[in-house]
């Protein structure tokens, strides 16, 4: 079978030059993963490539027999390799970044129907591998990690302003994993204009989000479904909220029903953010706010040494996973961390539990939580196995896609 020229291929990579066209060769038996619906090729599935390019390219995708499997974008410097966009040979250009993009925000207007706030894009489950964009009303967060989409950074922009007519477009570029791309990291307004902070709407409450300048891109919007879940839960709590941040969870278990919220977060903006948040949705009497080491913190309740005595507890860390080879490490971090929550509730007392990093398997999770229990001697039932919001959507075929799981537990 005669391979397609380029311009047969419908090839075309925006800022890229494209004059010759990058063609991937599969080693045997490597595209079942790629034809049931992942998005990566790894370089060590690849036999030969034809053409030379520079990070980012399009290149079209062949098995070993010389089958086309479509088009990727092709970094020949990095372990993801390739990034599946098409399994069909198509142009990529404005209108491709239109179509994923409307076709994302079709789907998240239906999931989360009457909000505005939401991740917009979630890079490969949405077809765009390597970028994240959330949208806080009619301002936009991009994120950027891959190449081959950085190159195509104008094509995005246009298509975004296209659908969306936004405000401004903020790049929050500082993810770790850029390096691995060989990306600078950078933050710095795209275009338009953006406040410092926002006022978002979440199930009915308000929030104000730093865009831009906090952690993530300034609101957790994956845990958008377990704050509403956690909803019928919270009442006549008396709540630890730990890791708070700008008080989402906080905000919630005031607002339905909880007696008393201590949050504690160890960054000063972020519990200044939360303390504004709990003023606008009128539950400041019920929320203190304390900057301190959350471990630290629960050490001391675990212990018996405070006068608050929780009996739910809300514990939403940071990923403490930043490789595969952390996992151990990690896992045992998050034990000690959720025994000694454990240890500090009651009979009858809950736990709202988090992890946020892809390394760790739902099963990983559960035997995390089975040694933390043990760890405590605080037998626990488990209420609740959830992930992240609907927003943040997981294919079945990339596990990868799924990277928070969340437990309720309750203490026996």
């Amino acid at each position: 079978m005669a391979l397609p020229s380029p311009r047969q291929a419908g090839i075309q990579a925006g800022p890229l030059k494209e004059n010759s066209p990058v063609l991937l060769h599969l080693k045997p038996g490597q595209e079942a993963r790629l034809r049931a619906g992942h998005a990566w090729i790894f370089s060590n599935e690849i036999a030969r490539v034809e053409g030379s390019a520079e990070p980012g390219a399009l290149a079209q995708v062949f098995t070993a027999g010389r089958e086309s499997l479509g088009m990727a974008l092709y970094h020949p410097h990095s372990l993801i390799a390739g990034r599946m966009l098409s399994s069909q040979i198509e142009s990529i250009d404005v209108d491709f970044f239109r179509r994923r993009l409307a076709a994302a925000r079709a789907y998240r207007e239906r999931v989360c129907p009457g909000e505005d706030s939401y991740r917009l894009c979630f890079g490969e489950s949405d077809g765009l591998p390597g970028l994240v964009v959330d949208r806080y009303g009619d301002c936009l967060v991009l994120q950027i990690l891959s190449a081959g989409m950085e190159a195509r950074l104008a094509l995005i922009e246009a298509a975004l302003n296209e659908l969306l007519h936004p405000r401004g477009i903020f790049l929050k570029n500082d993810h770790r994993l850029r390096r691995l791309e060989g990306l600078p990291g950078e933050c710095r307004l795209l275009c338009g204009s953006l406040p410092e902070r926002v006022q978002i709407s979440e199930g009915g409450l308000r929030f104000w989000a730093p865009v831009g300048e906090g952690q993530k891109t300034g609101h957790y919007f994956d845990q958008r479904d377990n704050r509403a879940y956690l909803r019928p839960y919270f009442s006549g709590r008396t709540v630890l909220d730990l890791y708070c941040y700008t008080g989402a969870f906080a905000v919630n278990a005031a607002k339905f029903g909880a007696q008393a919220v201590l949050a504690i977060d160890s960054s000063k903006p972020a519990v200044d953010l939360a303390r504004e948040n709990a003023e606008l949705n009128g539950v400041s009497s019920l929320v203190q706010l304390d900057e301190a080491d959350a471990e630290v913190v629960l050490e001391s309740f675990a212990s018996g040494r405070q006068s608050f005595r929780p009996d739910m507890i809300l514990l939403d860390p940071p990923s403490f996973v930043p490789s595969k080879k952390d996992l151990p490490k990690a896992l045992r971090a998050y034990a000690k961390l959720n025994a000694l929550a454990l240890k500090a509730l009651p009979a009858g007392g809950l736990l709202a539990t988090s992890t946020c990093s892809h390394h760790v398997g739902r099963e990983e999770f559960l035997s995390m939580l089975r040694q933390a229990q043990t760890k405590a001697k605080k037998p626990a039932r488990l209420v609740a196995l959830r992930g992240q919001a609907a927003d943040h959507p997981i294919l079945l075929a990339m596990p990868e896609t799924e990277y928070l799981h969340f437990a309720l537990l309750e203490v026996l």
